[in-house]
């Protein structure tokens, strides 16, 4: 790479290149023949400037090339491409670098979370955002929480940090963004409580810059820290001690004009606030949107979207900084659609709220008070008199699949979802525990568990139109500018349509769901789109699209005007569950009771919600021979037997807790073959 090249790509990552659509409207928007950014450019925009595939031409695009990851699960990342190279990562962090013209794997990076510290993967299951670009460096953080600098055209690892504590429930699955040559990355584990937070390391050498806490510590720890001492203003009792949450896990926006960076801050852990917080308070920075000095990491500025956070709402979605004309003046603006339905405008000059509207069903508020930033609350929605139902579930209406918008058009495309959910106080348990809150999913019109492709107007705040999809949990989405928004979907769909008015141009079956946002660049003056194929991301029955663990390669996609290669025909989605048993076993009813405990603690977060499993992040345990014989079931739980290949070690269960939960399995699998179970419920202790 040249030196003037790599400065353009490193100081002007905003810049458009040669073969870019130059209209004016599109000046300073996106990105052009590179992706530079997990968004596209700084702006998180998911915008391409490129325009030869577009409206007109778009019926002749093909599939130029596919290359499948073998090994590889859940795929949420968006690869990035520079000069002609993509980047990506897989399930358990591992990075590729692939020629865009051609498929070929120029080199892979495996940092082993496995063998580096595998309890880690007992928290969540592999999933990765993807990675950073900055001059010749790829960066990625891993699900252990190490953040790593790689040379980009070698894939050897030249600095390691660590950046998270020991004996924590922290780990790391997001996107690390670079700027100014710093390097910063956050971490999830808000849902055990971990306190969030974000850090700055030099991209040459890995050491650390700034550190920011986006909730307040114990009162030792905030002593001289305005930010902090601010924000414990806000909370109640002895909270460092009960859990916080509020981690960036996903989205963050840098803003080289104004020389901020933007974190999206997490959902609370408990979600309970009167266990956490009694007595009431805002709970900042919890779900909100929080401003910093990119240069030195101090707070400038903070928007909550959910005072008192009580129902694992977040605001972690993309954030997409843009100028938008608003009552005939331009304003500088940040864009976002958190999980709680709202689609907020804010001023990313001062965090000033400058307006918010529901995007679909949303029952918990009735609105947002414009003078005052705050909701307009509905009554009992944190569970006050033990039950409150409300929308959106806790899955929100728009999660991390992100968004894109277009100048062009003036239109955000949202990757939209609707569904209910009831959360329950048990009042006899402990306040303090975890297990006083139930909660589950709750549909009543024909949208519920549904989800669409929602084009949404952000200065008039409303929807200009809505692509209906029959599955809940699609892609994210890609806008270009050749009139076109992409999408695949969880039905394993990969779709354009015109970006004015949604109508459908075009189509691909890839074969198994999508999940990931598209992106586009050039490679030899050509244009390219680009898709991961890998459903997951999730669990619980309402994600379950048929795909079954191991049954459909996962790949890269990779199109053209004028490409004609084939995908090899794979096999369809399947909802059935194929059960299998052993008749020999005896299941005594009070192993299968204390099974399902077992279960879900420990293996429902990969495997499913009453054993319903999405068929991506783990099998359906019902149908798998590894959880047939107990023994074979004990080597792959207890001693970490198919550890490199994501299935975490639980070295900690006694053998007569592995016993209860593999009864607990077989009880469901008979279930399902005596025809009692085909929807996936939970045996009860009385089934054997």
């Amino acid at each position: 790479m040249t030196l003037i090249r790599r400065l353009i790509l490193t100081g002007l990552g905003l810049l458009c290149l040669a073969s870019c659509s130059m209209s004016g409207e599109d000046d300073g928007v996106g990105t052009g023949d590179d992706w530079l950014n997990t968004g596209g450019g700084y702006d998180e925009s998911g915008y391409s400037r490129l325009d030869q595939i577009d409206t007109g031409n778009i019926g002749e695009l093909g599939l130029a090339w596919s290359l499948d990851l073998e090994g590889e699960q859940t795929l949420e990342a968006t690869p990035l491409a520079v000069d002609g190279v993509l980047y990506f990562t897989g399930s358990l962090s591992k990075v590729y670098a692939v020629d865009g013209a051609s498929g070929a794997v120029l080199w892979t990076h495996d940092p082993e979370v496995w063998k580096h510290d595998p309890e880690r993967m007992n928290y969540i299951f592999g999933a990765n955002r993807g990675a950073a670009y900055a001059d010749g460096r790829v960066f990625v953080g891993t699900l252990d929480g190490r953040l790593l600098g790689l040379d980009a055209a070698t894939g050897r690892l030249e600095w390691s940090a660590d950046t998270l504590p020991d004996d924590s429930f922290y780990t790391s699955t997001g996107a690390p963004r670079v700027f100014a040559g710093k390097v910063i990355i956050g971490n999830g584990g808000g849902d055990f409580g971990e306190r969030g937070y974000v850090t700055a390391y030099d991209q040459k050498g890995g050491k650390q810059l700034w550190r920011f806490y986006t909730v307040p510590g114990s009162p030792e720890q905030n002593k001289g820290d305005a930010a902090m001492e601010m924000a414990a203003e806000t909370w109640n009792g002895e909270y460092w001690k009960t859990g916080t949450g509020g981690t960036v896990w996903n989205g963050m926006t840098y803003d080289p004009e104004l020389g901020q960076i933007y974190l999206g801050t997490g959902n609370s852990g408990p979600y309970d606030p009167e266990v956490r917080s009694p007595g009431g308070g805002d709970n900042l920075f919890l779900a909100s949107i929080v401003a910093l000095d990119a240069e030195t990491g101090k707070y400038i500025w903070h928007y909550q979207v959910n005072p008192r956070e009580a129902w694992d709402y977040k605001a972690t979605m993309n954030m997409i900084a843009g100028t938008l004309e608003i009552d005939g003046k331009s304003r500088k603006v940040l864009m976002q659609a958190p999980t709680n339905g709202f689609f907020y405008v804010l001023d990313r000059e001062t965090g000033k709220l400058i307006s918010a509207e529901k995007t679909g069903k949303v029952t918990w508020a009735e609105r947002i008070d414009l003078e005052t930033g705050r909701p307009v609350e509905a009554p009992n929605i944190r569970y006050e008199t033990g039950r409150s139902v409300l929308w959106p579930s806790m899955m929100g209406t728009h999660n991390w699949q992100a968004m894109s918008f277009s100048p062009k058009t003036g239109l955000v495309y949202i990757p939209y979802m609707q569904l209910g959910i009831f959360y329950e106080k048990n009042q006899a348990e402990s306040a303090a525990s975890y297990a006083a809150l139930s909660f589950g999913a709750v549909r009543e019109d024909e949208e519920d568990n549904k989800g669409a492709l929602l084009a949404w107007d952000p200065v008039a705040q409303e929807a200009r139109w809505k692509v209906p999809h029959d599955l809940f949990w699609n892609g994210g989405t890609l806008a270009t500018a050749g009139n076109l928004v992409f999408q695949g979907t969880a039905d394993g769909t990969f779709a354009a349509y015109d970006a004015e008015n949604g109508k459908p141009l075009w189509r691909f079956d890839a074969g198994h769901g999508i999940i990931a946002a598209p992106m586009s660049f050039t490679s030899g003056g050509k244009q390219y789109v680009s898709v991961l194929v890998g459903y997951g991301g999730a669990w619980g029955e309402v994600v379950n699209a048929g795909w079954k663990y191991g049954a459909q390669p996962r790949r890269l996609l990779t199109f053209a005007i004028g490409g004609t290669a084939k995908l090899p025909q794979g096999l369809p989605r399947d909802m059935k569950v194929h059960a299998l048993d052993d008749p020999a076993l005896v299941l005594a009813p009070e192993d299968i009771a204390a099974g399902e405990i077992g279960f879900m603690t420990n293996c429902a977060g990969c495997h499913g919600k009453n054993l319903v499993a999405t068929g991506s992040t783990g099998p359906d345990l019902r149908e798998t021979p590894l959880a047939l014989q107990f023994d074979d079931f004990w080597r792959t739980v207890h001693d970490g037997a198919l550890a490199e290949r994501g299935m975490p070690r639980f070295d900690a269960l006694t053998k007569e807790q592995a016993r209860q939960i593999h009864a607990y399995i077989r009880a469901g699998a008979r279930a399902v073959l005596r025809g009692e179970d085909q929807t996936g419920q939970a045996p009860s202790g009385g089934r054997n």
